[in-house]
């Protein structure tokens, strides 16, 4: 099953992505097997681009991304993130990790952890996960280049970060993709990011397009996630925001029953739909929703599907993050 690709910048990449985390972070119970065997299935159906993180863990989901391509890994698109620092960090213990930070020195000593833990020589794209307010971007993509040059990663990436941040650290070396949130209920970046990634050539990567799993139907209430879940208390998924949201994720139900898809390949579908230069990255551990999800690149929407979809699915209720989530993003 091949859908062609996309470009990011001048990065080749399958059209859909595949967002790593929950295989070993954050979403609950973990099956380091069937997130292996998920990863290697990607490549089966025609998807090559695969996103990881440092944080994820931490250190855990790196290390079963390297297991996971050993022996096909140039034929896999691999993207990791730095900044918290490591230098404490207890592998699957998130209370470990240290302070932000964007400097030269933690830019050097993150790529070369990244590395050992994907058993790789290079990363294919490497991003900065979020902004460090007391380093200027410029010292940290200054880095990142030396990087480049250094044939240690092969593109610089940035995530949640401002347009006036995207457009300081392209000066200094060209950016290859932003990556933020961005779904059918989270459209921020369409008012300044998208536009200047667009301004300047870059590729846009938009993580969470199915809403955390939340526009896919896949739970409809706190009580339906595992304990250890982080989104028992995310602001969208608590309260009135809640029964709100709830009515938003119904219409998205409602469309796609009448396309005779699922709400997952509807909502992918009108993300894939904003624009040739987008390559969203649902996550999944499983293998049955990878299956699901890459079956959206087959839904045509129309533009009356698309006007309608604008016009009847409401906005949605709550902040992204908690304070300190949204403090971070948009820097």
């Amino acid at each position: 099953m091949k859908h062609g690709t996309r470009t990011l910048r001048d990065l080749q990449v399958s059209p859909l992505g595949l967002g790593c985390m929950g295989m070993s972070a954050f979403y609950g119970t973990i099956d380091e097997t069937e997130g292996i065997r998920t990863i290697q299935r990607a490549l089966e159906l025609g998807v090559d681009f695969l996103d990881t993180a440092q944080i994820y863990g931490p250190l855990t989901n790196e290390s079963l991304v390297g297991r996971a391509v050993k022996g096909h890994r140039d034929e896999y698109v691999i993207a990791t993130k730095f900044n918290l620092r490591m230098d404490d960090a207890v592998p699957g213990e998130q209370n470990t990790v240290g302070r932000q930070d964007g400097s030269p020195e933690h830019v050097r000593s993150s790529i070369e952890g990244s590395l050992t833990r994907l058993g790789t020589d290079y990363v294919d794209l490497y991003y900065q996960h979020r902004i460090d307010p007391n380093v200027p971007i410029e010292e940290t993509v200054g880095a990142l280049a030396e990087l480049v040059a250094q044939g240690k990663i092969r593109h610089i990436g940035l995530s949640e970060a401002s347009a006036e941040t995207i457009r300081r650290a392209h000066a200094v070396h060209p950016i290859t993709a932003v990556q933020t949130e961005y779904s059918l209920w989270s459209r921020d970046p369409e008012a300044e990011i998208l536009p200047t990634c667009r301004e300047l050539g870059i590729g846009f990567v938009p993580y969470s397009p199915l809403g955390r799993g939340f526009l896919a139907g896949r739970f409809t209430s706190t009580d339906d996630l595992d304990a250890g879940d982080y989104r028992r208390n995310g602001p969208r998924f608590t309260g009135d925001n809640l029964t709100a949201n709830l009515r938003l994720a119904d219409k998205v139900k409602e469309l796609a029953a009448e396309k005779e898809v699922t709400p997952a390949q509807l909502a992918i579908a009108w993300v894939l739909a904003q624009g040739e230069d987008l390559v969203p990255i649902p996550g999944t551990k499983r293998r049955t929703y990878l299956e699901q999800n890459v079956a959206a690149l087959d839904v045509e929407l129309t533009p009356d599907d698309l006007a309608r979809i604008e016009t009847e699915v409401p906005k949605a209720a709550g902040e992204r993050y908690d304070e300190v989530g949204m403090s971070a993003v948009d820097k």
